[in-house]
């Protein structure tokens, strides 16, 4: 999917949308998110040495791990319940393809739980466990 279908199943908007693709293949997510450099979240974050933030890594996971009950998501919003065992491996930066891997690991009523972890040029650069809750929009 690319980011024109993606708007047709999360409720993200630019400049929240982090998902620039994404191939659900037997259960997993493999998204990608391209660093431009011009990104909100790197405007003072850091001057002359832009990275990343961490909480912006873990939203590009988050956004991968809702895309996996993309059909299941229309009329709902996909918010965080938890982020656990989190662990950064490595900085990102500018000019940097943010590739997700995730998958689901459990569910239990509305809540989900899911592995990911983000890679930088097949190195890992995040890890984590994510859970979220997809709460019905209100009318």
């Amino acid at each position: 999917m690319n980011r024109d279908e993606i708007k047709q199943y999360l409720p993200h908007r630019e400049p929240m949308l982090l998902v620039d693709e994404i191939e659900l293949v037997d259960g997993i997510a493999h998204a990608k998110y391209n660093v431009r450099g011009d990104e909100f979240f790197l405007q003072g974050h850091y001057p002359g040495n832009p990275i990343v933030p961490g909480v912006i890594q873990c939203e590009i996971m988050a956004q991968s791990c809702s895309l996996l009950l993309k059909d299941e998501l229309v009329g709902k919003t996909p918010l965080y319940a938890g982020i656990n065992n989190v662990r950064f491996k490595q900085q990102v930066k500018p000019g940097d393809c943010f590739e997700v891997e995730a998958k689901l690991v459990d569910q239990r009523g509305h809540l989900y739980f899911c592995e990911a972890k983000g890679m930088v040029g097949g190195k890992m650069v995040i890890k984590g466990d994510l859970s979220f809750a997809l709460i019905p929009n209100e009318a």
